[in-house]
């Protein structure tokens, strides 16, 4: 019988790739007990402050912000005041949370708002759980893994990067339930993109995404001429118009290339990610956490512009391991991509190996293996 849960804080930010795991557990945790009460700890000007109350859930904010890696005035105030957040206010306000609220257990999945609520937690002695996205740990994992008792991670090839490789659990990072609820055939079949040709999916998120719009509009320029292949881009809000704008100047009309489609945002990104035959994205944690548990193959363009190059290296760490190919933005014209896509769509071996190998690194039952977790650790 597992133990029946209380009070649980969630304490996670910056990124949806932080946020998302910590509402997906929570969502179970409520359907094996629905009495149990949450909240969650976030930054005040994360995005934790939208997407939490969205889906439901209480929220409370500690005072906790970055560091900038630079030596100019301005930069140096700053550093000075997320040094005076991280060692004296944020403490003062995560014990009073921790008193408030006297949880069972605190679960932090990512963010600088993690370090004052899971350090308090720990040395009021109440049970405490970190779950990391990124293959290699960020620095507010490896500051806390001395004051908590699981490290929770998405793959086998994680357990190297810490101090106590035997409080490792490998549990993956979950998924939106959605992604599964349909075949790839009744996917591609849905979209009307079964006509033997592959699907090819890309869409760039927000960092950086206006560069890597303006080579799509060439990539999808080069394809206009034999349509060898389905693709649907995401553009963003504000991208869509500057790719349609661009193609239009490059003489491509997109309603004489039916397989070419430019969305403003793939809003049944499910569905699409489910029918994806080649995925050419970022490497932020929720994306190779879709990658790897659909087994969708991939062509990946790291964001430059994150912290500690957390993109790269787990846009290497799938690269390594024969799931996906990588280009680094200085590498990646439209050319290159359309080249490059080809290149992997028209080898069958090829495509079928990267599938294979991406699959192998997938977790599906994510969310069951931290829940699991947790009752061990409440044990």
């Amino acid at each position: 019988m597992d133990k029946k849960l209380h009070r649980v804080i969630f304490t996670c930010g910056g990124t949806a790739g932080h946020v998302n795991p910590a509402i997906a557990l929570a969502q179970l945790m409520a359907a094996k007990n629905p009495k149990t009460e949450f909240l969650f700890v976030g930054a005040e000007r994360g995005l934790e402050k939208d997407l939490v109350p969205q889906a439901g859930y209480a929220f409370r904010t500690v005072h906790i912000s970055n560091f900038h890696r630079s030596v100019k005035p301005k930069e140096f105030k700053h550093n000075l005041d997320s040094l005076y957040n991280m060692m004296l206010r944020s403490p003062r306000e995560a014990r009073a949370i921790l008193k408030e609220f006297q949880p069972d257990i605190v679960i932090g999945t990512g963010g600088y708002a993690s370090y004052p609520m899971i350090k308090a937690a720990a040395k009021a002695g109440i049970p405490t759980m970190v779950h990391e996205s990124n293959i290699v740990p960020g620095l507010t994992t490896k500051m806390l893994e001395p004051y908590t008792k699981r490290v929770m991670v998405g793959f086998e090839s994680c357990r190297q990067h810490y101090q106590h490789p035997d409080r490792v659990v490998v549990t993956g990072t979950p998924v939106r339930g959605d992604f599964f609820s349909t075949t790839k055939e009744e996917a591609k079949k849905k979209l009307g993109v079964d006509d033997g040709r592959p699907l090819v999916v890309s869409f760039w998120g927000s960092l950086g995404a206006a560069g890597m719009n303006r080579e799509m509009a060439e990539m999808l320029a080069l394809e206009a001429g034999k349509e060898p292949f389905h693709h649907i881009h995401g553009a963003g809000k504000s991208g869509y118009p500057n790719v349609m704008k661009m193609l239009k100047e490059k003489g491509v009309a997109l309603e004489k290339h039916p397989s070419l489609q430019v969305r403003e945002y793939i809003y049944d990104m499910a569905t699409v990610m489910r029918a994806a035959d080649l995925v050419l994205c970022r490497a932020g944690a929720s994306t190779i956490s879709e990658l790897t548990a659909l087994g969708v193959p991939a062509l990946i363009v790291p964001s430059p512009y994150v912290t500690n190059n957390h993109q790269e290296k787990n846009a290497r760490a799938l690269e390594a391991a024969g799931a996906a190919a990588v280009l680094t933005e200085s590498e990646a014209s439209g050319q290159v991509m359309f080249q490059r896509t080809c290149a992997i769509v028209r080898d069958e071996a090829l495509l079928s190996s990267m599938k294979d190998s991406m699959e192998s690194l997938g977790i599906r039952d994510a969310t069951e293996r931290i829940y699991a977790t947790v009752q061990e650790i409440l044990k």
